[in-house]
This record gives C-alpha cells, sequence and structure tokens, in this order.
C-alpha cells in the first residue's frame, strides 16, 4: 500500500462475537480507493459477518475505524447510501421483470431520474434486450449481472461482494472479472470475497481468514512468499498409494493430489525432499515446482486453529 494512497476502507481491531463465539477477532484492514480486496477464507472464517459490519448491517462489538470516510459505528445510515452490497444469494424479486427490480431499488434509494437510472444500469450490464424478462426466468449468469446492475444503480463508491460467483459457469465469472476491473479503474473500490483461488489472484491485494482470524495478507506473491513454503510435484505410478505413504512423513506438510499428479509440500524443504527420495520409486518422476497460492491457502488452513471446536 502507498503511503500517500487514500484508504476507502481503514479499521482496526474490528470484532464481533455471537453466542460467546468470536467470529471475527480483532482484523485490521486498510483498502486504497480503487482497489480489488480480496477476502479468501472457506465457509464460517468470517468473511461475510466482517462485510456486514463495514455496511452497517452489523454493529462490532469491539474496533474502530471509517467506511468511504464515515465512522463504522455512528454514520451507518451514511455509509449505507454510499456502498453496493451483494449478497451471497440471489435476493430480488423473482415474479417482477429486471427493469421492475431495478426500478425498485432506485425508488428505494431516493433517485428522482429513476428511468436514466435504470436505463443506464441496463445498458451497461447487457441487460436492456432482456429487461422485460422476469428475474425467476434467468440463469445464474444473468441473475449476477442483475444482482450487480442494481449494487450500481445509485452510483455507490464501493463495492462489497459476497461470494458473487458462487454456481455461476466459467465464461458468466469472466466476464463478470472483467466488469470488476472496469469498475477499478473508474475508482470504484472493490471487497470481494471467494473460494476461488483463480479469482483470488486476479485481486491487487488479498487477505486470507481463517476462524475469524486474519493468517496472511499483502499481494498474491507476498502471501506466496510469507509461508516460505516447499513443493514438488509427483507423477508416476500408484499416486494414491505413495501420496498416503508421505502423509505424515518430517517434514511433510500436505499431499495434495493435482490431476495427475500429487503435490508434496513443507516448509522444511530438505526433511520433504528426504521424505521423497525414501519413498519414491524408480518410476516416479519429481519436480520442484514453485508453490501456488492453492497449495499456501491449504497449507495455511491446515495449521489454523478453530476456535468452534
Amino acid at each position: 500500500m502507498t503511503a500517500t494512497a487514500e484508504l476507502a476502507i481503514d479499521v482496526t481491531g474490528v470484532t464481533k462475537r455471537f453466542g460467546g463465539k468470536t467470529v471475527v477477532n480483532g482484523i485490521d484492514l486498510q483498502v486504497e480507493t480503487g482497489e480489488i480486496y480480496g477476502f479468501l477464507g472457506p465457509n464460517g472464517s468470517g468473511k461475510t459477518t466482517f462485510i456486514r459490519m463495514l455496511c452497517g448491517l452489523l454493529t462490532p462489538d469491539a474496533g474502530s475505524g471509517t467506511c468511504l470516510g464515515r465512522d463504522i459505528l455512528h454514520e451507518q445510515a451514511l455509509i449505507k447510501s454510499e456502498v453496493g452490497y451483494m449478497t451471497q444469494r440471489f435476493s430480488y424479486y423473482e415474479d417482477l421483470s429486471i427493469r421492475e427490480n431495478l426500478d425498485f431499488i432506485a425508488r428505494i434509494y431516493g433517485i428522482s431520474d429513476r428511468k436514466a437510472a435504470v436505463d443506464r444500469s441496463l445498458e451497461r450490464l447487457g441487460l436492456a434486450n432482456r429487461s422485460a424478462q422476469l428475474a425467476g426466468q434467468l440463469s445464474g449468469g444473468w441473475k449476477q449481472r442483475l444482482a450487480l446492475a442494481a449494487c450500481l444503480i445509485h452510483g455507490p463508491k464501493l463495492l462489497l461482494l459476497d461470494e458473487p460467483t458462487a454456481g455461476v459457469d466459467p465464461k458468466a465469472r469472466r466476464e463478470f472479472w472483467d466488469e470488476i476491473h472496469r469498475l477499478s479503474t473508474e475508482g470504484i473500490t472493490v471487497l470481494i470475497t471467494t473460494h476461488y483461488m483463480d479469482e483470488a489472484e486476479r485481486c491487487h491485494r488479498l487477505a486470507c481468514l481463517a476462524y475469524g482470524n486474519l493468517l496472511v495478507r499483502g499481494t498474491v506473491a507476498e502471501v506466496i512468499d510469507a509461508a516460505h513454503l516447499s513443493t514438488w510435484s509427483v507423477t508416476g505410478a500408484d499416486l494414491p498409494a505413495l501420496a498416503e505413504s508421505l502423509k505424515g512423513q518430517p517434514g511433510v506438510e500436505q499431499v495434495v493430489p493435482f490431476g495427475g499428479t500429487i503435490h508434496v509440500s513443507g516448509r522444511d524443504a530438505p526433511k520433504v525432499e528426504e521424505a521423497l527420495a525414501g519413498l519414491c520409486s524408480p518410476g516416479h518422476q519429481r519436480t520442484r515446482i514453485k508453490s501456488g497460492l492453492e497449495d499456501v491457502f491449504i497449507g495455511l488452513m491446515d495449521h489454523a486453529k478453530d476456535n468452534f471446536s
């Protein structure tokens, strides 16, 4: 993060508890204006709860900070008016048309020229030719476009997108991300949660969460480098048996199938190499490779402490 950058999100120690369990634990986060910032983590890691605190739907139990320059504790109504929030589930009226749904959202935001605002959103997201179609008849990709159009209709400065591409086909996902990058170039800030490694790699920076704790943050390269993980790709016969033999060996922290190979990783490279040398047969080929984000993510999750057990 550049020292002079304007921050769209600047929060410290944000914490939320439910029923005696801490679901967001003292998170600090700074996001620059116009940045695409990814939140990567499994279900139950606290991503959705954190987003809801940023946009004023939940009040933190501890912590402080600002979202778009507004205090997250005392100016929640102002934050809501300047943020577009896209939930995990499609939440629009399925018995209304695309245009009717967008007109309803425009009415909620008190937009004076609703027709012009709706027309702009329809055109931007390629929905104009389908404007009369009922929302309930749309495929997952088109529902996603409608949801994003609704998020943008009031001209927000920040988008909070909660797993927006779940259940969407690869082509629609790629088109969605192209649009997100166009919005970023216009100065709109995006905080997006995802399970997908390829999506995380399209973010300017990202943070990995598990069980409410922020484990690591930075660019993809910084996150990978910070893990100090060494990885080998192994091919050959009977890889499932080899994988089982490698698990639990000194230095071997994870063994993961990747198509016709297995990835074997650990932070103590000499011990991993020793385990491979001892268990691989002459018919196995092993190559040291650069650890990928998925290798690092799996390693982080394996070492994260579950506070719900």
